[in-house]
């Protein structure tokens, strides 16, 4: 028997071994039954510290030099959390001078105020994902509002910061934050250390994920990947416990006032990429307790269409070959290396039959048309050219691949693993020194922070073509482990909204990583074939990452998306409080790069609202 999937028991029975758990009851109808928030903590950050940047402000979230550690092996939870959140900011938000950051949209004002964590369980969950709410000092409890976001990606707890806290904080509303069953709660198999509550690296205590996995396994186990949870599955419901330990924390933060409910508290969702899939999943809920929800470029999975994961795996396979067949690519240039790289995966690919062609020119076209055909255009294959060069899809492949499947450590379908690497690249055990930094500055899904990916078949010469042709196998074949993968895409399709809620979509038409037309042009006539209230903004000349505008090159040809998120956002909020002040209308957006300029606001033809006549 696995006592973890008992750990809610063992909470209420031995509640000193948990730091004091607490049994919560759901502040608005849940999908299942009433959620353990545990061990409850409490910081607070003024003075120096600060909720928004940890007391970094904008110069220092700019540096590209981390806040060091006084001892690099063993950060103190104030050291990991300033150090989550300066990442956190860096990993989303464009913050170089004259992208328009704090000046055409945003700002990064100290705000003084709590926070409150927990770890909280989906039913059925084999482990805990991560909640958080920071509450600004400046809260009204007689004009309550709270903020509920999912961490983009894969990101840890504060991977939601530079968008739902940047907006909530400043509008005097708390802000929770679920990490959705992800985040960079890594495990060292070989040293059988983790992370504790408080983002620090440790042997035991209360770890915020520890891998079943047997004792012969070795290298790095990370949430999202060895769970065996399948957390999209839970998306939503992970956005609505979320919600929930919001207002409880509430209820902790200002007793005198409480009960805080949904029936009595503004709650809006809000999110991007994966963040945005689990605002659209927790929008199925009925009565779920939420106002409105805001979702950026979602990546969700809509009935019908071919799933994201044979998008990806086909990335994987065909983009080095197919970026050959192309010009006028952005950054990292396709140099003779990258170009040689190429030449050699074309001849592979047309040796296995995967592509057409006599010469590597020819076969470039083919894999270019492959994957035009599987809804990646010349303009979204320039945009995601970065993640080839990085190898990110086949590492998105490699950790979907095994959450779908719900395949523990050490028992990847296709062979692959994850392991620490020292300065010079070489694997071997993790130092002390790396696993301080994990928590902090991992994404979720290695390569990264000294983490790299593992081809256990791609043999002596290295060839990784074997396991990328495993990978597509995994969503288009028979066998046990394609069943198993394909089931649990199947549980991460998602459904219709509420028709109660009234939802904005936003997306770059430009997205290389989640393509418009395979998810928010059909979620968004799905769900208004379902009666749903939905605004659709397509922004052209937007892309998926804000935070590579910091590139001359890619300034030059895309514009942020943030903007327009706090734009729904105000716009949403100003009907909420005013019903006169229309929903946000639909909008296909034709902004202007910035390019070496400043960026002015006019250049972003930011959608208005309707106003009723009269006003």
């Amino acid at each position: 028997m696995d006592l973890r999937r008992y750990a809610h028991v063992l909470c209420i029975a031995l509640p000193l071994s948990w730091g004091g758990c607490r049994v919560a009851i759901a502040a608005a109808p849940d999908a299942g039954a009433a959620t353990v928030f545990a061990p409850w903590r409490e910081t607070a950050h003024r003075g120096s510290d600060d909720l928004l940047s940890a007391g970094l402000g904008i110069d220092a979230l700019r540096s590209p030099t981390a806040p060091r550690f006084a001892n690099p092996a063993r950060p103190t939870a104030e050291e990991a959390r300033r150090r989550a959140i300066w990442s956190s900011w860096r990993g989303i938000a464009d913050l170089t001078p004259g992208g328009g950051f704090g000046d055409v949209y945003g700002h990064l004002q100290a705000v003084p105020g709590r926070e409150f964590s927990a770890y909280a369980r989906v039913p059925g969950a084999t482990h805990p994902h991560r909640v958080l709410v920071q509450v600004p000092d400046r809260f009204d409890a007689a004009r309550r509002c709270l903020v509920v976001a999912a961490s983009s990606g894969s990101r840890g707890i504060h991977g939601a910061i530079a968008v739902a806290g940047r907006w909530g904080l400043a509008h005097g509303c708390a802000v929770a934050y679920t990490d959705k069953g992800a985040g960079s709660d890594y495990y060292d198999l070989d040293a059988r250390m983790g992370v504790q509550a408080d983002g620090t690296p440790a042997a035991d205590g209360e770890l915020a994920f520890v891998p079943i996995a047997p004792a012969t396994t070795h290298g790095i186990a990370f949430k999202h990947a060895h769970s065996g949870d399948n957390p999209e599955a839970d998306w939503g419901r992970h956005l609505q416990q979320a919600m929930q330990f919001g207002l409880q924390a509430l209820d902790r933060a200002y007793p005198d006032a409480a009960p805080f409910t949904a029936a009595t508290t503004r709650v809006l969702g809000v999110g991007v990429s994966n963040g945005g899939g689990a605002v659209l999943r927790a929008a199925e809920i009925e009565d779920s307790g939420f106002d409105a929800m805001v979702a950026g470029e979602p990546n969700i999975s809509v009935g019908g269409a071919p799933p994201l994961y044979d998008l990806v795996t086909q990335a994987a396979l065909l983009m080095p070959c197919a970026l050959l067949a192309l010009e006028d690519l952005p950054p990292p240039p396709m140099h003779a290396a990258a170009r040689h790289d190429g030449a050699r995966r074309c001849a592979a690919l047309a040796s296995a039959r995967e592509v057409q062609g006599d010469d590597t020119a020819a076969q470039a076209l083919s894999a270019r048309q492959q994957l035009a055909d599987a809804g990646l255009g010349d303009d979204a294959l320039r945009a995601g050219a970065f993640a080839s060069g990085l190898d990110m899809w086949r590492a998105i492949a490699v950790t979907y691949a095994s959450a779908y499947g719900r395949h523990v450590a050490g028992a990847h379908p296709c062979g692959y693993g994850f392991t620490a690497v020292g300065p010079d690249g070489a694997p071997g055990p993790a130092t002390a020194e790396a696993r301080a930094r994990w928590w902090s500055e991992g994404s979720g899904i290695p390569p990264g922070s000294g983490v790299v990916l593992v081809d256990g078949i791609a043999g002596a010469a290295g060839d990784p073509l074997p396991g990328l042709q495993c990978l597509r196998a995994l969503g288009r074949d028979d066998g046990a482990d394609a069943r198993r993968v394909r089931a649990g895409m199947a549980e991460a399709v998602a459904g219709v909204p509420q028709r109660s809620v009234p939802i904005v979509v936003i997306h770059g038409v430009d997205d290389g990583l989640v393509p418009i037309t395979l998810t928010s042009d059909r979620y968004v006539a799905r769900a208004r074939d379902a009666g749903a209230q939905i605004a659709y903004w397509r922004v052209n000349k937007a892309q998926h990452f804000d935070t590579l505008l910091a590139a001359p090159d890619y300034r030059a040809r895309y514009v942020p998306l943030l903007p327009y998120m706090f734009a729904a956002l105000d716009q949403v909020w100003a009907h909420l409080e005013d019903p006169a002040h229309g929903l946000p209308r639909d909008a296909l957006v034709q902004p202007t790069p910035r390019a070496g300029n400043p960026l002015q606001r006019g250049q972003l033809a930011i959608p208005t609202a309707p106003v009723r006549a009269g006003r």
